[in-house]
């Protein structure tokens, strides 16, 4: 590590979960920009090739893995063999997840176990498996991927808005328990940025125009708009913050509106 540059990632190994598409591969992109090799998951190894050979191209070393988040054991045969590959895990990025948008009285019991499963007690027992290995190196980066919905409540997905505040939770109480290890936890929270889970939402102008209204930046986030928070959390430019929710949501957070102020 340059001691020159607190933010070179250069030499460190990330595993990021969920890295088949979306924010996930902005994610890992960055990652593999500032130096370091990863770890990139997915349910099926298979669509992950594409992205593999594009973080080779950036001159990293990449390995694909299966993870299913609701099945422990494949969460306990991951972890350790990122770590036999690389020899070490420096960084975790929880990002996998999943969404299911329907009112509150048609949610199931199996809706409900399905994005509370993936959500939170996957990015759980991930870190859990992960950080007897950073206890023993003495140090080491997690970050949970929350969401706007982290800190605001939104009709229609009830089981990711709490999924999402568990996160957060989750993050002060891991923080907690494992920083005298020399790890930190933090999360962090993008704002409304098109995913495969909400474009379909993207496709209606009125509602884009409605939503641009909202952010005070006036518009959605771009894939590169979250580069330096995941790079910062995960380097040494962090290291004296931990249990903390970054919101990288275009200022939606303040709850801004349009309204004129009068004074």
């Amino acid at each position: 590590m340059n001691s020159e540059n607190q933010f070179d990632l250069f030499g460190r190994v990330a595993i990021v979960t969920g890295a088949s598409r979306g924010l996930g591969q902005y994610l890992g992109r960055a990652l593999a920009k500032a130096g370091a090799d990863l770890v990139i998951t997915s349910r099926n190894a298979d669509d992950l090739r594409r992205f593999q050979a594009e973080i080779r191209t950036l001159g990293r070393r990449v390995l694909a893995l299966d993870l299913d988040l609701r099945n422990e054991s494949s969460i306990r045969g991951m972890v350790p063999r990122a770590i036999e590959h690389f020899g070490k895990v420096d960084i975790l990025v929880n990002n996998a997840g999943c969404n299911v948008r329907k009112p509150a009285l048609d949610v199931t019991w199996d809706d409900w176990n399905l994005v509370l499963d993936t959500n939170l007690r996957g990015s759980f027992f991930v870190a859990q498996t992960l950080a007897p290995h950073m206890i023993e190196r003495g140090s080491g980066r997690i970050i949970n991927i929350g969401s706007v919905t982290s800190v605001f409540g939104y009709a229609g997905i009830v089981p990711y808005c709490a999924s999402r505040g568990g996160v957060k939770q989750l993050t002060m109480s891991l923080a907690d328990e494992w920083g005298l290890n020399g790890i930190t936890v933090n999360c962090l929270a993008p704002g409304w940025f098109k995913t495969v889970q909400n474009a379909v939402l993207y496709e209606n102008e009125t509602w884009v125009e409605y939503l641009k209204d909202r952010i005070p930046l006036k518009r959605p986030g771009q894939p590169n708009d979250l580069d330096g928070a995941i790079v910062f959390l995960a380097s040494d430019a962090s290291a004296y913050i931990t249990g903390q929710t970054l919101l990288v949501d275009g200022g939606i957070s303040t709850g801004a509106t349009k309204a004129t102020i009068t004074r």
